[in-house]
């Protein structure tokens, strides 16, 4: 819990420090992760092993990306459906980016940065249209992002007419995949710096406690002098940017661009995100919450496919715990209040 969710549950309540009861609330998931992990491990043993493990964290390092990006919207009360999708476009129009500068006989620098800057900017703009539509033209957040989740789907299928586009160069697979910095995976490397950048943000500067306090109450935030509509705009930019990076990192793990790459991860990240503990209702979560939310899903989707569960159970599994997680966060409000 940041220190400006600190102040704002002792103004709720009158209190500067947590209950003893809190900090059980804080070891449920740590003592979950463990027990899930070995409970996987006893009917499958490769659970355990290194090749597994690292496995597991290259997977977190993905997901997390995702739970991070979900985590930043809801914090203001909102969430965005369009996630997965935007993950497909991404994917699909780097990887054409790719393929044509290639095909136009540029050198690899070149081609390297007109992949990242078609989807930097096709993500960007999904979170741009997303912010407009909600912040300034006050569409519900479920309903603008459902609507740019159909057209996000249906420009991915278009570009790519279904099949997946191939061209991505060995050197952006490389950099993005292969590759290490100081002997750290490039992927776990990049979703550990991108975390502790989005948690000095949240914490440090004036837009990320924003975030918190546009959560907690918007009207107030608004009389307070906040350009609540501004905030909101750049959050969904943001929110669908740390998704471009996540559709990047995979892309370069697939070798080509897919417009089913998204998948059910917009489902899995908001899961990661609350979960983590990360509330609907707005005001609280962080970088800490987002990541071991997408931990728990990592290991529990590994374990449940090592003892061969099958994958539409898997899918009521994670529509369940969602659910679950929601339950217990209303649980909590309820304890504070």
């Amino acid at each position: 819990m940041s220190d400006l969710e600190l102040s704002v549950a002792a103004k709720d309540t009158g209190q500067t420090r947590w209950l003893p009861a809190e900090w059980l609330w804080s070891a449920m998931l740590p003592i979950a992760l463990v027990v899930l992990l070995l409970g996987f491990a006893a009917v499958d043993s490769r659970v355990l092993s290194p090749a597994n493990l690292l496995n597991i964290a290259q997977q977190t390092s993905y997901l997390a990306l995702f739970a991070m990006a979900q985590t930043v919207v809801i914090l203001t009360r909102g969430f965005d459906l369009a996630l997965g999708p935007t993950v497909s476009m991404v994917s699909v129009g780097t990887a054409l980016a790719m393929a044509g500068a290639t095909a136009s006989g540029h050198d690899t620098t070149t081609v390297l940065l007109a992949g990242l800057g078609a989807g930097f900017g096709l993500g960007i703009a999904c979170g741009l249209f997303n912010g407009v539509v909600i912040a300034l033209l006050g569409v519900n957040p479920f309903v603008a992002t459902l609507g740019s989740y159909n057209i996000a789907i249906g420009v991915a299928t278009t570009l790519s007419a279904g099949r997946p586009v191939q061209g991505v160069p060995s050197t952006f697979s490389q950099i993005f995949y292969g590759g290490n910095i100081f002997g750290v995976p490039a992927a776990i490397a990049i979703t550990v710096a991108i975390g502790i950048v989005l948690q000095l943000m949240l914490a440090r500067t004036v837009f990320g406690r924003s975030l918190y306090i546009i959560g907690t109450n918007p009207r107030a935030a608004a009389v307070a002098g906040l350009p609540v509509k501004r905030i909101l705009v750049l959050t969904y930019v943001l929110c669908s940017a740390l998704a471009a990076l996540g559709a990047i990192m995979m892309t370069a793990r697939t070798g080509s661009g897919e417009p089913n790459l998204g998948g059910s991860l917009s489902l899995q990240a908001i899961a990661g995100a609350v979960v983590g503990g990360t509330s609907l209702a707005g005001g609280r979560g962080g970088v800490g919450t987002a990541v071991l939310g997408a931990l728990f899903v990592t290991i529990l989707s590994n374990g449940m496919n090592l003892t061969r569960i099958d994958g539409y159970v898997q899918m009521v599994v994670l529509g369940a715990i969602v659910i679950i997680g929601v339950l217990l966060d209303r649980l909590r409000l309820e304890r504070r209040q």
